[in-house]
Formats: structure tokens, sequence, C-alpha cells
């Protein structure tokens, strides 16, 4: 059963508010794969989750060095940039299944990973019609994520 939940964001602050109420239903063994266009604001979204769930430290694109890992007061958070991976191969190579275990997984570009994740959320980010507006379109095929569909709906 695929579910999709579709959020109007008319700015940054909204973007964050969906984010931040994301956060706490997130836990171990989670991943979340976030795709969109370049500036889409998944960076953004992610930097806005982590902050979300306790972490102090600066949030940055791990474009260059893959990934980063960050210390939640809740869990160890693994953020992916997928871009340059070209595929689930790339990714099973870089050894990171103990953390996608272990922690949270935010995983940007997570299209070019394919099948790689059981039951992942998938969060698409897309421009909107005003000026600093995103459609973020949240995208369900497990029923773990029902109930964190059903809690975000209104939210912005």
């Amino acid at each position: 059963m695929t579910r999709d939940l579709t959020l109007t964001a008319r700015d940054e602050a909204a973007t964050a508010r969906i984010a931040a109420a994301l956060a706490p239903h997130l836990r171990a063994g989670d991943v979340v794969l976030l795709d969109g266009a370049l500036a889409a604001g998944k960076t953004f979204f992610v930097r806005a989750l982590v902050a979300a769930l306790g972490c102090t430290e600066q949030v940055t694109s791990p474009t260059y060095t893959i990934a980063h890992i960050y210390e939640t007061g809740s869990l160890p958070v693994l953020h992916v940039d997928a871009y340059r991976l070209r595929g689930a191969q790339d990714f099973h190579h870089l050894g990171l299944e103990e953390q996608v275990e272990s922690g949270l997984s935010l995983i940007e570009w997570g299209e070019r990973l394919g099948d790689f994740f059981d039951a992942p959320l998938s969060i698409r980010l897309d421009f909107g019609a005003g000026e600093g507006t995103r459609r973020i379109t949240l995208r369900a095929e497990a029923a773990r994520w029902s109930p964190v569909l059903d809690a975000l709906e209104g939210v912005a």
C-alpha cells in the first residue's frame, strides 16, 4: 500500500516546522530518502530535522565527503549525499550498514540507491508557485509510516 502526503511550505520556517514535526516519530533503523532538484531544500530539511532531534553541531552537505554522522539527544544520525554514488553497490562499499541499523539514516539523492533499503520514507522537495515556496511530498509503502503521515497532516 503506497501512501502519499503532500504539504506546502510557504517559506523556510514552514519547511523547518515540517521537519521538526517529523523528528519525534523517527527511530533507530529508519531510513529517509530525500530527493528533489538542486537547491530544492534537501540539506535545509536535514539541518532542521537534525536540530529538532537535539543536535547542536553545524549540519552541512556531505557532497564531497559522502557521509556525516551527527549525535543527537536521542539517536545517531547518518547523513549521506548519494549524488556521486552510481547506485546501491557504491553505497554498500562505503560500509555504513552498521550505522544504518543503529541510527537514523537521512539520504539525499536517495532515488539513486534504488531498492537498497527496506521500507524507507521518501520525501520529495519541489519548488512551489511562489518564491520560497516548497511542495513537500512524503511517500510511504510500509505500514510503519502510516501513523507518521497521519500525524503530519496539516503541518506547515
